[in-house]
């Protein structure tokens, strides 16, 4: 299986091309892939379909690093775009729809690793996200080991828990992190996003995703953490949000509008990998 080695910020991804058949890999040998000891190592494996939606031009799929799906990865679709564009299907500027798991989006590379996404209208729904909580709030108190935390809840095309912190090497954060991925509130599991505000404009993040722990980048946690904050009116309609990896650009005036996310992507290396029995 020819397979090509890629990343945003950090944020690491096995990327197959999948066009002429569906990828088709059992939990076990993604698991393996994703192994950096015995695999190739990533964070998630892409791969580039055929659209199912007629209005799109491809389809990508996601799947976490334990085997899991994913319905939407914002650094995976600008490194899905990048390479539609090294492929010469995508030209340099030209908007085009691609579909993800959880819906269409819109991307357009602006040069040969900076790409921008239309990720559509974050979602505050605690029913859509999915939320277990009595009705819409901006902030839901969740009870873990250390004590209870009032977070923010949103949907990017998968599910996000966002909470406000003043420090983000705080050790109590590595606890925090697997507890609200893993809370019962969230029937689905959730990314959890640690927030710093350094001004209205600047944002530092940290995420644990569900499926994949602590991550160099998490693209849908960027954008996440930017909705919940400018819903709450503490940050302006742009943000640059720095996580451990690098910098990431969102843009939303707010609600009745899409959001944007702007970043790099980049190639590592490219290889062939023999799937395990």
């Amino acid at each position: 299986m020819r397979f090509s080695k890629m990343h945003g910020i950090g944020n690491d991804f096995v990327l197959v091309d999948a066009r002429r058949s569906p990828l088709a890999l059992r939990p076990a040998q993604i698991r393996a892939l994703a192994d950096r000891h015995t695999g190739i190592g990533c964070d998630q494996l892409l791969s580039v379909e055929a659209p199912r939606d007629p209005s799109c031009a491809f389809y990508y799929g996601i799947w976490n690093a334990d085997g899991s799906p994913s319905g939407q990865c914002g650094n995976g679709v600008r490194c899905v775009a990048a390479w539609l564009h090294r492929a010469g299907v995508l030209a340099p500027d030209e908007a085009v729809r691609i579909e993800s798991p959880s819906g269409p989006v819109m991307v357009r590379v602006l040069d040969a690793q900076r790409v921008t996404v239309d990720m559509g209208e974050p979602v505050f729904d605690p029913a859509r996200v999915p939320l277990l909580a009595g009705g819409p709030s901006g902030s839901y108190p969740l009870t873990l080991e250390d004590g209870t935390v009032h977070v923010g809840a949103v949907s990017m095309g998968n599910p996000h828990a966002v909470l406000l912190v003043q420090d983000l090497a705080d050790a109590a954060l590595e606890r925090l992190g697997p507890q609200l991925t893993g809370h019962p509130h969230f029937p689905q599991g959730a990314n959890a996003g640690f927030v710093r505000i350094l001004d209205r404009n600047h944002l530092q993040l940290r995420v644990h995703e569900r499926g994949a722990g602590w991550t160099q980048a998490c693209g849908t946690g960027a954008c996440a953490a930017m909705a919940v904050l400018r819903a709450r009116g503490q940050v302006d309609e742009r943000v640059q949000v720095d996580l451990p990896g690098g910098r990431l650009q969102i843009d939303w005036p707010g609600s009745g509008h899409t959001l944007w996310m702007t970043g790099p992507a980049a190639f590592a290396f490219e290889g062939e990998w023999l799937p395990r029995e």
